[in-house]
Protein backbone atom coordinates (compact mmCIF):
# COMPACT_ATOMS: atom_id res chain seq x y z
CA UNK A 1 0.00 0.00 0.00
CA UNK A 2 1.77 3.11 -1.23
CA UNK A 3 1.11 6.55 0.15
CA UNK A 4 3.44 8.60 -2.07
CA UNK A 5 0.70 9.26 -4.64
CA UNK A 6 -1.09 11.48 -2.17
CA UNK A 7 -3.43 8.62 -1.32
CA UNK A 8 -5.64 9.52 1.63
CA UNK A 9 -5.48 7.32 4.70
CA UNK A 10 -7.98 7.04 7.56
CA UNK A 11 -7.73 5.74 11.09
CA UNK A 12 -10.68 4.80 13.28
CA UNK A 13 -11.06 3.21 16.72
CA UNK A 14 -13.88 0.77 17.33
CA UNK A 15 -15.66 -1.04 20.14
CA UNK A 16 -18.13 -3.83 19.39
CA UNK A 17 -20.85 -4.77 21.89
CA UNK A 18 -22.97 -7.91 22.11
CA UNK A 19 -22.04 -11.59 22.18
CA UNK A 20 -18.57 -11.06 20.68
CA UNK A 21 -16.21 -12.96 22.98
CA UNK A 22 -15.69 -16.70 22.78
CA UNK A 23 -16.97 -16.74 19.18
CA UNK A 24 -13.66 -16.23 17.29
CA UNK A 25 -14.52 -12.56 16.64
CA UNK A 26 -10.88 -11.49 16.91
CA UNK A 27 -9.64 -14.22 14.56
CA UNK A 28 -12.27 -13.38 11.93
CA UNK A 29 -11.55 -9.64 12.31
CA UNK A 30 -7.85 -10.28 11.75
CA UNK A 31 -8.63 -12.40 8.66
CA UNK A 32 -11.04 -9.81 7.25
CA UNK A 33 -8.56 -6.98 7.83
CA UNK A 34 -5.78 -8.88 6.08
CA UNK A 35 -8.05 -9.81 3.16
CA UNK A 36 -9.04 -6.16 2.72
CA UNK A 37 -5.44 -5.01 3.06
CA UNK A 38 -6.05 -2.66 5.99
CA UNK A 39 -3.83 -2.41 9.04
CA UNK A 40 -4.93 -2.53 12.64
CA UNK A 41 -5.44 -4.55 15.78
CA UNK A 42 -8.23 -6.12 17.79
CA UNK A 43 -8.54 -7.30 21.40
CA UNK A 44 -11.04 -8.44 24.02
CA UNK A 45 -11.85 -6.06 26.87
CA UNK A 46 -12.58 -6.97 30.47
CA UNK A 47 -16.17 -5.73 30.04
CA UNK A 48 -17.05 -8.29 27.37
CA UNK A 49 -16.59 -6.11 24.29
CA UNK A 50 -14.05 -6.26 21.48
CA UNK A 51 -12.08 -3.12 20.69
CA UNK A 52 -9.44 -2.14 18.19
CA UNK A 53 -8.27 0.18 15.47
CA UNK A 54 -8.33 0.10 11.66
CA UNK A 55 -6.12 2.13 9.31
CA UNK A 56 -5.99 2.31 5.53
CA UNK A 57 -7.61 3.91 2.49
CA UNK A 58 -11.03 5.39 3.42
CA UNK A 59 -13.06 3.03 1.20
CA UNK A 60 -11.42 -0.06 2.75
CA UNK A 61 -11.73 1.33 6.28
CA UNK A 62 -15.45 1.88 5.58
CA UNK A 63 -15.80 -1.67 4.30
CA UNK A 64 -14.19 -2.95 7.51
CA UNK A 65 -16.51 -0.74 9.62
CA UNK A 66 -19.56 -2.25 7.89
CA UNK A 67 -18.21 -5.77 8.45
CA UNK A 68 -17.47 -5.05 12.14
CA UNK A 69 -20.91 -3.56 12.78
CA UNK A 70 -23.08 -5.95 10.73
CA UNK A 71 -21.29 -9.25 10.09
CA UNK A 72 -18.44 -10.24 12.42
CA UNK A 73 -17.75 -13.90 13.13
CA UNK A 74 -20.34 -16.62 12.38
CA UNK A 75 -21.33 -17.21 16.02
CA UNK A 76 -21.44 -13.60 17.19
CA UNK A 77 -24.42 -11.37 17.89
CA UNK A 78 -23.51 -7.70 17.47
CA UNK A 79 -25.79 -5.37 19.40
CA UNK A 80 -23.86 -2.15 18.86
CA UNK A 81 -20.71 -0.87 17.16
CA UNK A 82 -19.16 2.39 18.30
CA UNK A 83 -16.62 4.12 16.07
CA UNK A 84 -14.59 7.00 17.48
CA UNK A 85 -11.51 9.14 16.87
CA UNK A 86 -11.94 8.87 13.08
CA UNK A 87 -9.31 11.00 11.40
CA UNK A 88 -7.08 11.40 8.36
CA UNK A 89 -3.51 10.26 8.88
CA UNK A 90 -0.44 11.10 6.76
CA UNK A 91 0.94 7.55 6.96
CA UNK A 92 0.08 4.19 8.48
CA UNK A 93 0.98 3.96 12.17
CA UNK A 94 0.47 0.19 12.36
CA UNK A 95 1.92 -2.65 10.28
CA UNK A 96 -0.33 -5.58 9.41
CA UNK A 97 -3.42 -6.68 11.33
CA UNK A 98 -3.02 -8.50 14.63
CA UNK A 99 -4.69 -9.61 17.83
CA UNK A 100 -3.48 -7.92 21.01
CA UNK A 101 -3.73 -9.44 24.46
Amino acid sequence: MSTDGGEKLRSVDFEIYGHVQGVCFRMYSEEKGRRLGVCGWVKNTSKGTVMGQVQGPPDLVNEMKIWLSKEGSPGCRISRAVFSNERDIPKLEIKGFSTRY
